[in-house]
């Protein structure tokens, strides 16, 4: 019998079986990768599967726990949406000469087109909040408020503040997000694109709304002193609003934001704790 050659000579040869004379012989057994070798590729699956099922059970959570107000979360939603804009029209309505001696003085707003420019933002501010708030009208709601966001931006001279061009790109995009919705039963909006799908338009406004969203921690970066637990506050944000803007664990991203902007607009943004002459003031209420 000739002699068999071993392909790795450090393996131990396996015994024969049990009832085996000794003219017989085994073949080497398959050689197993060790642990550490399987470290690298097993062990980040066991990891990635231990995240999954970590988010998953959050989002088991939150799906029992959200169900009584279900109902009630997107109307919830197109409130908090355009509740900067129902607060603008509160404060113009409420400081009416200080805009007005604002726009005149600093402005030069000529008499009367200050007049009709507040008058003009405040009526298109409450229609289309309550058009947002009520799905009456939806898209010419939208395009109102987006109307004046611009407007405001130049008849205030913000439009190239950096701040208040990042915060107002978020609050466009939460109005994208609204007209998305709001493509789901309108059929004829846009009839001169026919090469788009109503289902391809509303995907299309979505993400760019959740896109836009992104903004508003980017702003909230740029805004204000660093701290440390500033910078930790706005990385995760960020990673948060990525998630939300590309769909992974959209639910759970989304309800740590809400928690994390309810918690933060607290202590960040209290105008309350401000002078009432205080130019900022009126800033914060924005913000809040």
């Amino acid at each position: 019998m000739s002699q068999r050659i071993h392909l790795n000579p450090n393996a131990q040869r396996q015994q024969p079986m049990m009832g085996m004379q000794g003219g017989g012989y085994t073949p080497d057994p398959i050689s197993r990768p060790s642990n550490s070798a399987s470290f690298g590729a097993g062990g980040n699956d066991d990891l990635l599967g231990k995240v999954q099922a970590y988010t998953a059970r959050i989002e088991d959570l939150i799906e029992a726990y959200t169900q009584p107000i279900r109902p009630y979360v997107p109307a919830m939603a197109r409130f908090l949406i355009v509740v900067t804009f129902l607060e603008d029209a509160l404060r113009i309505m409420t400081q009416w000469s200080d805009q007005l001696w604002y726009l005149q003085k600093h402005r030069h707003f000529p008499w009367g087109l200050s007049h009709l420019f507040l008058l003009i933002n405040v009526f298109a501010m409450l229609a289309g909040s309550f058009g947002v708030i009520g799905k009456k009208y939806p898209d010419y709601s939208v395009f109102c408020l987006l109307g004046v966001v611009v407007a405001q931006g130049l008849g205030y001279g913000l439009l190239f503040d950096l701040s208040f061009f990042l915060r107002n790109l978020s609050v466009i995009g939460g109005l994208l997000m609204v007209l998305s919705d709001s493509l789901q039963n309108k059929k004829k909006l846009f009839a001169g694109l026919p090469s788009i799908s109503e289902t391809d338009r509303r995907k299309y406004f979505q993400l760019a709304g959740r896109i836009l969203l992104i903004f508003l921690f980017i702003g909230f970066i740029f805004q204000g002193s660093w701290s440390f637990a500033r910078v930790i506050v706005s990385i995760v944000g960020l990673g948060a609003c990525i998630m939300v803007a590309v769909g992974f664990k959209a639910k759970w991203s989304a309800t740590f934001l809400v928690v994390l902007l309810s918690v933060f607009n607290v202590f960040i943004n209290n105008w309350w704790s401000v002078h009432s002459a205080h130019p900022q003031r009126d800033f914060l209420k924005y913000d809040l």
